[in-house]
C-alpha cells in the first residue's frame, strides 16, 4: 500500500480530536457500510458484496461521480 503525502504527516491536532471527541470518520465509514449493506439486502435479497460494496478502505471523492 502506498502512503498518499497527506498520510505521511503527522497530525497532532486531528489525533488530539480523535482521544477527545473519538474517530468520527471510523465511526461514520462504518455507518455508511452498515446502512450500504441494509440496502443490498433489502433491493436484491444478497449481501453488499453484490452490489460492489466489497470495498474495505475509505472512499476518495471520485467514489461519489
Amino acid at each position: 500500500m502506498t502512503l498518499s503525502r497527506a498520510e505521511n504527516v503527522h497530525l497532532p491536532i486531528y489525533e488530539d480530536l480523535v482521544r477527545e471527541r473519538g474517530d468520527v470518520v471510523a465511526e461514520a465509514q462504518m455507518a455508511a457500510a452498515s446502512t450500504e449493506g441494509q440496502a443490498a439486502e433489502l433491493l436484491g435479497g444478497g449481501d453488499a458484496a453484490d452490489w460492489g460494496g466489497e470495498q474495505t478502505g475509505p472512499r476518495s471523492s471520485t467514489d461519489f461521480g
